[in-house]
């Protein structure tokens, strides 16, 4: 049932009038961001062999033909071997640092903090080219290796800014009350910490492998015949045959990302 806001008292019909079109026009940008979106997802099941409207009918041919495909079966089996290796690298090191950075002071807390954040603010076709280089020489081009420790390297960054997010309202006396008791560093952050600060870490690693599982550029200076991801065999389609194939494919996405986010929004509501 809609309920409308109930007013204060001082608020005059200007005031209604400014609250009502503030919100509309934040409704209106908000429908004009999400249109192209749900433009894609009837096209998915057009019947026709092109994206284009009208539709002339509704199919699941391309659903069948994503699911028959051995390559958009190898792109989804690697994006799924890649982005949780990632994500449990991202998250472990992220928290670990986010840890150690709240706890401690020390003359450049600043610039390791601005290092550790990087990937976050460099240009990603400059982190591709410069990996790839690096790289190269080690063996470590075209190998999972490779790309799970630069997707790690990219998604670390979120775990480390939400953890840090989550331990500024930590009471640290917890923890110095447990090792005051005779219990060990590890055990006080396995039985106390990291309880406390579990929906910070998990929201972190949600972003982390949506970092991961969306990533394209890095892939591409990186990845070999046989490390082909999902976003990667997108692009591919795109550059040489758009076909409605690419709408299925970016439905599910689109749904699976939806689900992510709400799964961090109910994580938030919790920790709230």
């Amino acid at each position: 049932m809609l309920k409308f806001p109930e007013f204060p008292a001082y608020f005059t019909l200007a005031d209604k009038l400014g609250w009502w079109l503030v919100r509309g026009l934040c409704v209106a940008v908000l429908a004009f961001l999400l249109a192209p979106i749900l433009v894609i997802i009837p096209l998915s099941f057009s019947s026709s062999s092109f994206l284009a409207y009208p539709m002339p009918g509704w199919s699941l041919r391309w659903y069948h033909n994503l699911f028959d495909s051995p390559e958009w079966g190898r792109a989804a089996r690697n994006s799924f071997i890649i982005a949780p290796a990632a994500t449990v690298i991202a998250t472990v090191l992220g928290t670990l640092a986010a840890v150690g950075l709240s706890r401690t002071n020390f003359a450049f807390k600043g610039l390791l903090m601005s290092v550790l954040i990087s990937p976050m603010v460099v240009p990603i076709v400059v982190v591709g080219v410069a990996t790839y280089l690096y790289f190269a020489p080690l063996g470590l081009a075209d190998t999972y290796l490779g790309l799970i420790t630069v997707h790690a390297a990219l998604g670390a960054p979120f775990v480390l800014t939400t953890v840090l997010a989550t331990l500024a309202g930590f009471n640290q006396n917890l923890v110095r009350a447990s090792l005051s008791l005779g219990e060990t560093p590890f055990h006080t952050f396995r039985r106390i910490t990291l309880p406390v600060i579990a929906p910070g870490v998990i929201s972190g690693a949600l972003f982390a492998f949506a970092t991961s599982f969306d990533e394209v550029v890095v892939t591409l200076f990186l990845a070999g015949p046989d490390q082909v991801t999902l976003p990667r065999q997108m692009f591919t389609g795109i550059r040489e045959n758009i076909s409605p194939t690419i709408a299925a494919v970016a439905t599910l996405l689109i749904l699976f990302t939806t689900t992510l986010l709400l799964a961090l929004e109910w994580l938030r509501g919790r920790r709230g």
